[in-house]
């Protein structure tokens, strides 16, 4: 909760689409230390718990900003769709295809197997936030009608 509140403010600041790429690669970088530490077993319940905690500060500013950034490259008449439908794939691809994934990893009782695991996210996380550097619209600072205009205000829409 703390990551989206505290680093908030900066994406419409720095920019959406720097903070977005930058806040995924670093929760991705921050993640794969993480698997390297708990392989090479440095962590205990404490250190691992913090060391999730960081990531997710980091991870959950750049996916609620992605959430609502994505929606604004859609029209007004759009918007509340395109949330619903990014929502549930990532929903369905993290959200149930992960656990699945790392419990499997983690039945292996081998660290080695769990830090594959931990490769997995972070290169996925990494990727995103490359492909948010390269492919997000810059949105900051600009009404929502700039970046996406309503299909109303298009030749032949309703007034």
């Amino acid at each position: 909760m703390l990551g989206p509140l505290l680093l908030g403010p900066l994406f419409d600041s720095v920019g959406r689409r720097k903070m977005i790429a930058l806040t995924y690669v670093l929760a991705g970088v921050g993640l794969a230390l993480t698997g390297w530490a708990f392989m090479m077993g440095w962590l205990d319940a404490r250190s691992q718990a913090l060391c999730w905690s960081a990531v997710f500060f980091l991870a959950s500013a750049a996916a609620s900003s992605a959430y609502l950034t994505v929606s604004e490259v859609f029209p007004l008449e759009m918007r509340a769709m395109a949330i619903a439908i990014f929502y549930a794939i990532g929903m369905g691809a993290g959200g149930f295809a992960a656990p699945v994934i790392f419990g499997l990893l983690i039945e292996t009782g081998s660290r080695g197997a769990v830090m594959v695991g931990y490769l997995i996210g972070a290169t996925l996380v990494i990727a995103a936030g490359l492909l948010a550097l390269r492919y997000a619209a810059d949105a900051e600072r600009k009404p929502l009608e700039e970046v996406a205009p309503p299909l109303s205000s298009e030749a032949g829409g309703e007034p």
